[in-house]
């Protein structure tokens, strides 16, 4: 089930896996995974957790990092698992390259830690340039401003002399999948709205003390990129007003579902669930679609 952050998948989700009785959670977000990160990501409550089995959430800590490679192991590993027990895996998250990967079979580049040391020299915006000019297709799906995907990138087309989106059908390819994806739908107005009431009840729940403490304790590279985890940042160490790292961590979380958005819609396999009002109402429609899946 892929869909915007904030959509509600998560919640509908359970609903899908209550309602079945014989489905696992397979979570497919780059931040769920880490241990204490846990406002913040609107990572599904530990009571929800024990009545559905989830898999790849609290499963790292802060401190270490976590990317493609180590997510399809993982991911692999707990669909294997959840088949063996002759249940059925619910694939949950809005970061795309996971779904991808897993769903399409993707091959994991190696590592040339010579290279990525050359590329951290370099300014974000030249790396973002370079990639446009040695891989566009990997190009379109990066965010200009996130250096660790653009050094990753540009790191496995130096290093290994093939383009980062050719490991695998590519991002841009939609073979058939024995999986059935699914979407969640709502108006980007709604999206927006559940976004920001999102924020203001992770800051009522102790968004920024949890940043605090995670921060003392230690957090990667990766870990500090989290939506909200990175402007809150800005303001526990780098002395920016509240206000203004919420304003920010509010923008860049729609922005991201805007690219998710569009990420998905390139995908003709997504068939679509709507409602303009509330995505609980979408429920019968994915129970409708999975029940004989």
């Amino acid at each position: 089930m892929v869909g915007p952050t904030a959509s509600g998948k998560s919640e509908l989700a359970l609903g899908v896996a209550g309602a079945l009785g014989d489905v696992e959670i397979i979570s497919a977000d780059s931040m769920q995974v880490y241990r204490g990160m846990d406002v913040g990501t609107a990572k599904p409550p530990a009571e929800a957790r024990r009545l559905v089995a989830h898999h790849l959430v609290d499963v790292a800590d802060p401190s270490e990092d976590w990317g493609l490679s180590r997510f399809l192991a993982c991911a692999r590993a707990a669909v294997e698992q959840v088949e063996a027990r002759g249940h059925r895996p619910l694939l949950v998250g809005g970061t795309g390259l996971y779904v991808h990967a897993l769903v399409d079979g993707f091959e994991v580049p190696g590592r040339w830690p010579a290279v990525a040391a050359e590329l951290e020299e370099c300014g974000t915006d030249d790396l973002y340039r370079r990639l446009c000019e040695l891989d566009p297709a990997a190009a379109a799906k990066v965010d200009p401003g996130n250096r660790r995907r653009l050094v990753r990138a540009l790191e496995v087309v130096l290093g290994s002399g093939r383009p980062f989106s050719s490991f695998g059908p590519g991002v841009g390819a939609f073979p058939p999948t024995s999986w059935s994806l699914a979407g969640v739908w709502l108006p980007r107005s709604l999206v927006n709205e559940r976004a920001a009431k999102r924020l203001e009840n992770m800051l009522r729940a102790g968004l920024v003390e949890e940043v605090r403490a995670l921060a003392q304790r230690g957090m990667s590279l990766t870990a500090r990129q989290a939506l909200g985890y990175k402007e809150i940042l800005e303001h526990t160490e780098g002395g920016a007003p509240l206000e203004a790292a919420i304003g920010k961590a509010l923008r860049r979380t729609r922005e991201f579902a805007r690219r998710q958005r569009m990420w998905w819609r390139r995908d003709p396999r997504v068939r679509w669930f709507g409602s303009a009002r509330d995505p609980k109402e979408v429920l019968p429609a994915l129970l409708a679609n999975w029940a004989n899946g």
